[in-house]
């Protein structure tokens, strides 16, 4: 059996494991408070292009839904909604989480995933003319996602028309950088981790879908970070005593471009994968130029395929045919790429 389900199935890069294992008997503070985290920090301060005194404008979460629930919570005031698209992972794949502390997602239409500006400034427009908005949710922050669920990427000109109106209407722009790595990494890219850090107010570098056994990088980026955010943090039941966990993992990640350098083995295999599918004659649904790619098969092909390969279902596409992901990650192998063209 191989798999192509997601990008989190394998455990870690070995040079973090090696590097846990060196550290393992080390003992340092809890809580984040440790060299390691430190250190790590300020290689990701330094590469968002953040000068050594805001290095404490980051800060380590274990996982994707934690992260944007936590983000999203501290940053918004009481009667304050995030804006984000229908097919959002804070809408649609994250249980309620950002509802569960008492805020709601406000949704706008997606368009192969993305938001689009004129259509977001329409809606704070619209919201504001509206009598009644005292008695509504009022938007406080935009989330969008860096690839997208769909594996899109914002173009330069999309992303700095979206940071333009949410300065303009006075919200925060939150991206989600789960796999922040495969979208820097992809030759579609237009974007660099330093543009990022421009153009939002705080983003996450993902490591639980890029390399790590989990973690992911929140990175202020306007020396915003919420007052007490640590406390913040432990009364979501989210801060990790043994914060050295993290930090040893960043800062390897953040080592000799490794982050970077492993990103871009996912893209190179998804570009293998996508040309496997196309050369036998499937479809895709979208054209995605990341990791993560959809592919649309028979039903009973796809029956048959699941005996020997995972894989992700998406959505129904018509009564004879599905949507279904295929993703590649930095521990993807070449051999299994062979098997699967064998398999097709």
């Amino acid at each position: 059996m191989i798999s192509f389900e997601s990008d989190y199935i394998e455990g870690a890069h070995p040079e973090i494991l090696r590097r846990l294992s060196e550290t393992n008997f080390d003992q340092l503070s809890g809580y984040g408070s440790d060299i390691h985290c430190l250190r790590a920090k300020e290689k990701i301060a330094a590469a968002c292009g953040l000068p050594p005194s805001e290095a404490e404008q980051v800060q380590f979460l274990t996982g994707g839904t934690q992260t944007n629930q936590i983000v999203i919570d501290s940053l918004l005031r009481p009667y304050e909604g995030v804006v984000a698209a229908t097919t959002g992972h804070v809408n649609a794949h994250e249980a309620g989480a950002i509802e569960f502390t008492g805020h709601k997602v406000l949704t706008l239409p997606q368009h192969d995933g993305k938001i689009d500006a004129e259509e977001l400034d329409r809606y704070i427009s619209d919201f504001y003319a509206d009598g009644s908005h005292e008695h509504m949710v009022f938007p406080g922050l935009v989330y969008i996602s860096h690839p997208t669920e769909y594996g899109t990427l914002y173009t330069r000109e999309e992303l700095t028309k979206i940071s333009a109106v949410c300065h303009e209407r006075k919200l925060s722009l939150f991206l989600d950088g789960a796999r922040l790595g495969y979208g820097l990494e992809s030759p579609a890219s237009e974007l660099s981790l330093k543009d990022i850090a421009k153009l939002t107010d705080v983003f996450y570098i993902g490591g639980t879908k890029v390399g790590a056994i989990c973690g992911e990088a929140v990175v202020f980026t306007k020396n915003n970070k919420p007052d007490h955010f640590v406390n913040l943090v432990k009364k979501h039941g989210a801060l990790l005593a043994k914060g050295r966990l993290l930090g040893i993992q960043f800062e390897t990640l953040f080592t000799d471009d490794l982050y970077f350098k492993i990103s871009r083995h996912a893209i190179e295999m998804a570009q293998k994968l996508k040309s496997i599918f196309s050369e036998k004659g499937y479809k895709f649904f979208i054209d995605s130029p990341t990791n993560q790619q959809f592919v649309i098969l028979e039903n009973e092909k796809m029956a048959e395929l699941q005996k020997n390969v995972a894989f992700s279902f998406w959505e129904k596409y018509d009564d004879r045919h599905t949507v279904v992901r295929f993703a590649t990650s930095w521990a993807t192998k070449e051999e299994n790429l062979e098997k699967l063209a064998e398999l097709l």
